[in-house]
């Protein structure tokens, strides 16, 4: 059994990722070629995003768009401490201090009733993670941003693409939105990429300036940039993977239920995340909660049922990013990296395999 299946993805779209590969190579315009602004449209249309920028990663849109904000040093973002290191990382690599704020217990999302506390006058920008595919609660955190002098919110969406919020896709509920096309992800090339969304025209001239190492036009630099463009390869298995995502999102949508209902009726001794009924969860990862996690992953390992954890410790324990004094605040993050673990979880999952999964988990 696979933790994500993309074999199976790509023998389902074999022919038109070939096709679309191809096309690349006929042409040769390996960067910024067709396919890169052809993707931008149909993603910047799904989400209902005036702009789509796509760029080399997840990690470099988070980056691009500390930067495009003028974010730097003496500045803080606040974000939360349980996520993937990226969020963080970037916040430190723009130069300005992440502040951490604890997540919500059921939904390991940032807590939006915590974060107005944490603003200074240092404040700049506010960074939830839509973790697991679920979207924070955008409306919340909008209203607290708007309220404290527009701050910008950069939604770390690399796990929610595809995800609503209130009738609205993750991506375009913020200032700004942020995804991954890693493999792994909801949709994912073959390789690294990643996308900005915007509705913000000024931003949007900015962050496509950015990615070419600041050029407003040919060798006329106008910025710091990045050398930070998605390959055009990885644009085309994009958009041949797109012609069946919504099936995908909506196989995401069913499968996450079932687990659900059979974890439930199988009386396994796991806690399940919480979906807000507001919104739904594309379920990057099928995550639950457990004790005594390290038994749990070594008995279904050998039974040749691969898991994953995300994540074993929280951002404000690492060490390079430790801050005690967060840290003691920040409690049910440091609950949930002890006890959450990742079950296999792809659109091609079948029932056989769930069942298998279940049992296993319900015996142990």
């Amino acid at each position: 059994m696979q933790f994500i299946d993309l074999k199976a993805q790509y023998q389902a779209l074999k022919t038109s990722i070939d096709a679309r590969i191809h096309k690349v190579l006929d042409h040769g315009q390996y960067i910024l070629g067709p396919e890169v602004a052809e993707m931008e449209a149909q993603l910047a249309a799904y989400t209902g995003s005036k702009h789509c920028i796509s760029c080399a990663s997840g990690t470099e849109a988070l980056l691009m768009s500390l930067m495009a904000l003028g974010i730097g040093p003496g500045d803080e973002v606040i974000t939360t401490p349980f996520t993937f290191a990226a969020t963080a990382e970037m916040i430190v690599l723009a130069g300005a201090t992440p502040v951490y704020v604890d997540i919500e217990p059921d939904t390991c999302l940032i807590d939006a009733s915590k974060i107005e506390a944490k603003i200074t006058s240092r404040t700049k920008a506010i960074m939830p993670v839509s973790l697991y595919g679920q979207v924070a609660d955008m409306d919340a955190i909008n209203a607290i941003a708007a309220k404290h002098g527009n701050l910008a919110v950069i939604e770390d969406a690399a796990q929610s693409f595809g995800a609503t919020y209130k009738g609205r896709k993750s991506c375009n509920v913020s200032t700004l939105g942020c995804t991954s096309f890693f493999p792994s992800k909801p949709l994912g090339c073959y390789g690294d990429g990643g996308a900005i969304f915007t509705n913000d025209d000024a931003l949007a001239k900015t962050l496509r300036e950015i990615r070419t190492h600041g050029q407003e036009r040919r060798y006329y630099h106008t910025r710091i940039g990045v050398g930070g463009r998605m390959d055009t390869i990885q644009c085309a298995v994009i958009l041949g993977k797109l012609e069946r995502f919504e099936w995908e999102i909506e196989r995401r949508l069913a499968l996450g239920e079932q687990y659900r209902q059979k974890l439930e009726q199988a009386g396994a001794k796991v806690k399940l995340l919480t979906v807000r009924p507001d919104r739904d969860c594309v379920w990057a990862q099928y995550t639950v909660f457990v004790e005594d996690r390290e038994s749990v992953q070594k008995a279904l390992a050998e039974q040749g049922i691969p898991t994953a954890v995300h994540y074993p410790l929280s951002l404000n324990r690492q060490p390079a990013y430790r801050d005690d004094a967060s840290a003691a605040e920040t409690v049910h993050s440091h609950r949930a990296a002890e006890q959450v673990i990742s079950l296999p979880m792809s659109a091609d999952l079948t029932e056989e395999q769930m069942d298998r999964v279940v049992v296993a988990v319900a015996a142990i």
